[in-house]
């Protein structure tokens, strides 16, 4: 199976807008954050972050199939039915009856609409980086339902309480963690 570097080209195969591929690779990067974070070996940290990376493979291409294309995508490129049982997780509910059972399917669901309220936020602020972003910015955003509104709050929260088993503050000011120490090699990836 191949790595989270590697699985960039294969992200690209199939994701040519600019905003679908920045939002696969932030995925990737913060799942690796929550990955170490939990002290998992540098093998679990790959396979958390190739995992987020490839979690839309199928968005741009085939919206109407979304989590359903993936499956042939995924298994001409390579990767295994665990593999692929996993990124169909991130969408339980939606257009997915795979839940969430491992924990990195479980905290994959719960960021992956959070990444992208905190990619809205960073895009109005001066600086366009989330490192100069207080997490008081990020809750004030989170709860006007008007900002972002294409991400699903109910999802996140959902996430946190349910499957990641935290108070939803703590996820956000991880999630945000994650995107400071991320944001340099999200930049360079996209390039």
């Amino acid at each position: 199976m191949k790595n989270f570097k590697e699985s960039i080209e294969v992200l690209k195969k199939y994701n040519k807008e600019p905003f679908h591929i920045e939002h696969s690779i932030t995925v990737g990067l913060v799942l690796g954050y929550f990955a170490k974070d939990k002290g998992l070996s540098d093998e679990e940290v790959e396979y958390w972050k190739t995992v987020g990376l490839l979690h839309d493979i199928d968005f741009e291409m085939y919206p109407n199939e979304h989590c359903k294309k993936c499956i042939e995508l995924l298994k001409e490129n390579g990767y295994d039915d665990e593999f692929i049982k996993s990124v169909r997780s991130h969408a339980f509910g939606i257009c997915s009856d795979v839940e969430p059972e491992k924990e990195m399917e479980k905290v994959l669901f719960t960021v992956d609409e959070l990444t992208g309220i905190i990619f809205a936020a960073v895009k109005m602020r001066p600086s366009k980086s989330c490192k100069d972003m207080e997490l008081s910015s990020l809750k004030k955003k989170f709860k006007d339902k008007k900002f972002a509104a294409g991400c699903d709050r109910e999802i996140i929260k959902l996430g946190a309480e349910k499957y990641m088993h935290l108070d939803l503050d703590e996820v956000l000011d991880k999630t945000l963690l994650a995107m400071k120490e991320s944001e340099a090699e999200i930049r360079e990836l996209v390039g």
